[in-house]
């Protein structure tokens, strides 16, 4: 799908056709669209397979008059349950005279936000404006998703505290793993945009290299908040794994020491029970009585004798 934008009194709005300093949005575009895009726009067949690969890493590259910034954008999906999966994939941005474009195979909340006319005064003839604006509401993004993570770690922690299930702890894993897809897209932003900071390609007045500056102390401090938070859920982690494995040696001990005091009777009968005629070698051998009793206090004294050892608690 191929959308057209442009500002009109400050504020982005939807366009029908292809217009001079105009922002072309694609997302999961069909042959016929990338032929369009390849034929009008004159976009490099790199650029375009480069943004539509989901496993493409964070990147800026220039060929001829097109600029490409390959950009991992922060994902969230309710997978059902009430539980969120959070992920990134990678958007291009292509930057040409006339025109910005912007890449992806699914829809993105940023990109959506400025369709919208979020970000006012956004003048898409203006346009590393436009990108770095852009990058500056995609860190916020991360931001935003992190803290969500956050809290959603403290709820299953505290759930954990309570009950401990395996659904919990499935979910504690998806988290950890999100919070590592995050470390590591934002680590490659951040190289990506240094490059653009340090580079000619891209060429940047004063305001732009301070809203360039902005967009980088917000990725770092992104990537310092998932080091937090992974540091903690991997210790959280650790710790529950801990309390499970000491959990099972209680169970394990506790079912022991049952074992070995209904062993005791079994013992005892089976030495009455025998049919070797022990009226001779045992003593009150024909009454149940005996051995009954016999099982009674030797249990009593085995069971305190754990019970002082530790072995039921």
């Amino acid at each position: 799908m191929i959308t057209f934008y442009k500002t009109f009194d400050g504020i982005v709005k939807k366009i029908e056709n292809l217009e001079e300093d105009c922002w072309v949005n694609v997302i999961s575009p069909k042959k016929d669209e990338l032929e369009f895009l390849k034929t009008q726009l004159q976009i490099p067949d790199e650029f375009l397979m480069s943004s539509l690969d989901e496993e493409e890493s964070s990147h800026i590259e220039t060929e001829g008059q097109h600029t490409l910034i390959i950009i991992d954008m922060p994902y969230a999906e309710d997978a059902g349950n009430g539980v969120t999966e959070y992920y990134t994939m990678p958007i291009g941005i292509v930057m040409m005279k006339g025109y910005i474009i912007t890449i992806s195979t699914k829809p993105n909340p940023v990109i959506e936000s400025i369709a919208k006319g979020a970000i006012k005064n956004l003048n898409t003839a203006h346009r590393t404006q436009f990108v770095l604006h852009l990058l500056l509401r995609m860190s916020m993004l991360f931001l935003q998703y992190l803290k969500q993570i956050d809290k959603r770690s403290s709820a299953l922690e505290k759930q954990l505290r309570v009950s401990m299930r395996n659904k919990e702890l499935i979910q504690l894993l998806e988290l950890e793993k999100s919070l590592v897809y995050f470390q590591t897209s934002l680590k490659s932003d951040e190289i990506t945009l240094e490059k653009i900071l340090r580079s000619r390609s891209i060429k940047l007045y004063e305001e732009d290299q301070d809203l360039l500056e902005d967009v980088i102390i917000e990725i770092k401090q992104a990537i310092e908040m998932s080091n937090i938070y992974l540091s903690i859920l991997s210790g959280t982690m650790d710790a529950f794994a801990s309390l499970i494995s000491n959990n099972l040696n209680i169970v394990m001990k506790v079912l022991t020491s049952i074992t070995i005091v209904m062993a005791i009777p079994e013992i005892i009968f089976s030495f009455y029970g025998m049919n070797i005629g022990l009226e001779s070698a045992l003593p009150f051998a024909g009454t149940v009585w005996v051995p009954l009793m016999l099982t009674v206090v030797i249990g009593l004294i085995v069971s305190v004798w754990l019970y002082k050892k530790g072995m039921f608690k």
